[in-house]
């Protein structure tokens, strides 16, 4: 008998999280599920653990395969999911043990193709739930899906500028269940991250909810992103970050050219460009990258003189801004490297003491 949710975890040397993690899904008051446990290649004791927590709970099911990286592993456990619903979850973090229940339930009620909750981010020493400022349950339905969440996924327009830091909250790929026809039916995998860098998890969901007719948002924290962790696939320094993005702004603008989108999902596509200079000098100025200031603010002088990103600040409207936001991507759109470098140091400073 098919499970009503298959969860894929995407597993790559975590073996200090691993118990954490499967244990939340272990002791879900939602039964009826299956645990597809990708093992990514593990080089620690990762798959020894793994073998020993399925020899407790036979809805374990351990695939083991060659290091492919994050989408490879998913997309190894969507070819594997039998369940009416299909969720994701990363093997560092962990879920409320009334995730799947609440969200199943909803979905069934509803007859959502998609339903999706908040979160909770963990940093160790204490959390932070990610505040959407929503009421407790929105329903999207058809054209709606497209106009609110589709458009969203892509790129924030008018008041939504004002946030960079919800850029991509509503883009992850475990804050929801998916009903599995929408996946198997259009053939939607995740995009290499050697090829797009990151936000593989958005560029997925700009698919999947093209294709949702319903799309419901839980205003409840079932999930804890665990941002503690420096051997994740969001951190260390990646060298060759703006020719990647690049790559995912063609797949996205190649998705609103193929489904002839309106304008404003082009909008919604430059302002990403924009409101991504702060990840890319973020990303440059990394302690991870062991470059001397000097080449580092030439990186930085490198991708704001770029044409593409040029061109975007040109149709940039900065008055959504606080006054803060406002002067750091007024210094990205005159291109000033040395206010922008030094603007970019005081916001990495603040982001670990107010974190």
């Amino acid at each position: 008998m098919k499970p009503l949710v298959s969860i894929i975890v995407p597993i790559y040397n975590v073996e200090k999280y691993i118990s954490r993690c499967f244990s939340s899904l272990m002791s879900q008051t939602l039964k009826d599920i299956e645990i597809i446990a990708v093992n990514d290649g593990s080089t620690d004791r990762s798959l020894s653990i793994l073998k020993i927590l399925a020899e407790k709970d036979r809805r374990i099911k351990i695939i083991d395969k060659n290091n492919g990286g994050v989408s490879s592993a998913r997309n190894e456990g969507l070819r594997n999911a039998s369940g009416a619903y299909i969720g994701f979850v990363d093997p560092d973090d962990w879920v409320d043990s009334r995730m799947y229940e609440s969200l199943s339930q909803i979905a069934e009620e509803e007859k959502a193709d998609i339903v999706m909750c908040s979160y909770i981010r963990e940093f160790g020493t204490h959390s932070k739930e990610k505040d959407f400022n929503l009421p407790e349950k929105v329903t999207f339905n058809n054209e709606e899906v497209k106009s609110k969440i589709l458009r969203r996924l892509v790129g924030p327009i008018n008041e939504e500028i004002a946030k960079p830091e919800f850029l991509d909250a509503w883009g992850t790929v475990w804050s929801k269940i998916y009903k599995s026809e929408i996946i198997q039916n259009n053939h939607l995998t995740f995009k290499d991250l050697q090829e797009i860098g990151s936000n593989e998890d958005s560029l997925f969901n700009i698919e999947a909810v093209y294709h949702a007719k319903s799309f419901v948002f839980v205003n409840e924290p079932f999930y804890h992103y665990w941002r503690a962790n420096n051997q994740s696939e969001t951190s260390g320094y990646k060298p060759n970050l703006m020719d990647k993005w690049f790559m995912l702004y063609q797949y996205i603008e190649n998705f609103l050219d193929q489904h002839r989108l309106e304008k404003e999902f082009y909008v919604a596509l430059n302002n990403r460009i924009c409101i991504n200079t702060l990840g890319l000098g973020l990303n440059t100025i990394s302690q991870h990258n062991k470059s001397s200031t000097r080449i580092k603010m030439k990186k930085i002088e490198e991708f704001l003189n770029n044409q593409r990103i040029k061109g975007s600040f040109k149709q940039f409207d900065l008055s959504r801004f606080s006054i803060v936001w406002r002067i750091f991507f007024y210094l990205a759109k005159v291109r000033s490297v040395v206010g922008f470098y030094f603007t970019l140091i005081g916001i990495e400073t603040l982001r670990k003491t107010l974190r």
